[in-house]
């Protein structure tokens, strides 16, 4: 994850007009548009879960816990009165999300439930999604043992935003018959350049190594794009892209390390 992500291949949109989050921030009071900002909502939900979850594990609760609490917090924020509050002064998406999930967290140990958490109604298929979503991101255990929740949060909030893009690359090579290519060079993606042995990467595809530079080339572009798009979605304002991608930058430095 590069810090310059997003400079874009040419053609690509630069400006991002209308976001899951811009969406949400601009029909929360708005009852024709309620229902689309809602929809946005409960997509971001369903990409971020990991460092919800994650978060709520590090506070302290077992699994089984942290699953029920999960699925509480989605059903609140899914809420009209949490789109009424979704204030863009308050600070991005995952600032708001970690700020509203610690008052979630104390309010719930404090109150009795008298019914299963979350209801009769379940918003994640844990057995599906753990299947279909496990986490590419390798932590060191000692990382583990000094990050903070916050820190932690953080860590796992990045870690979604790089693999959401590399899922979409991926797609994208795929529709275009490049799966392949995808899976001799995705590894190589951030890589620096006395990492990268493009004889070998030309041997193993069976093409010319100037032709290697030139594919690799166009899918870094092509990935730094697809991350900046992913960080767009929960900003408000396309100017905090860079400082948000710059941020996640240190999480992930932070917990790789």
């Amino acid at each position: 994850m590069k810090s310059d992500a997003g400079k874009g291949l040419a053609g690509e949109p630069r400006v991002f007009v209308t976001t899951c989050w811009s969406l949400i921030l601009s029909a929360a009071n708005s009852e024709s548009a309620e229902q689309k900002a809602r929809d946005a909502l409960a997509e971001l939900c369903r990409t971020y879960w990991r460092p919800i979850f994650s978060f709520v594990c590090r506070r302290g609760y077992s699994m089984e816990d942290a699953q029920d609490l999960t699925q509480d917090f989605f059903l609140m924020m899914l809420e009209r009165n949490w789109l009424e509050h979704a204030d863009p002064n308050r600070g991005r998406f995952r600032s708001l999300l970690l700020k509203s999930l610690q008052n979630f967290l104390n309010n719930a140990a404090e109150r009795t439930h008298a019914l299963k958490r979350g209801g009769d109604v379940e918003f994640i298929s844990w057995d599906d999604w753990m299947a279909e979503a496990p986490s590419q991101l390798s932590i060191p255990a000692q990382a583990l043992d000094s990050l903070q929740p916050e820190q932690f949060f953080d860590l796992r909030w990045a870690a979604t935003v790089v693999e959401q893009a590399l899922r979409r690359l991926r797609e994208e090579c795929e529709g275009k018959g490049k799966l392949r290519l995808f899976h001799a060079l995705s590894g190589y993606l951030t890589a620096e350049r006395d990492e990268v042995s493009y004889t070998k990467l030309s041997t193993a595809l069976g093409v010319a190594e100037t032709a290697v530079k030139k594919q690799l080339h166009n899918m870094r572009q092509r990935y730094r794009w697809l991350l900046r798009d992913e960080v767009a979605h929960t900003v408000a304002d396309p100017t905090e892209v860079e400082d948000e991608i710059r941020h996640l930058c240190a999480a992930l430095a932070a917990g790789t390390e």
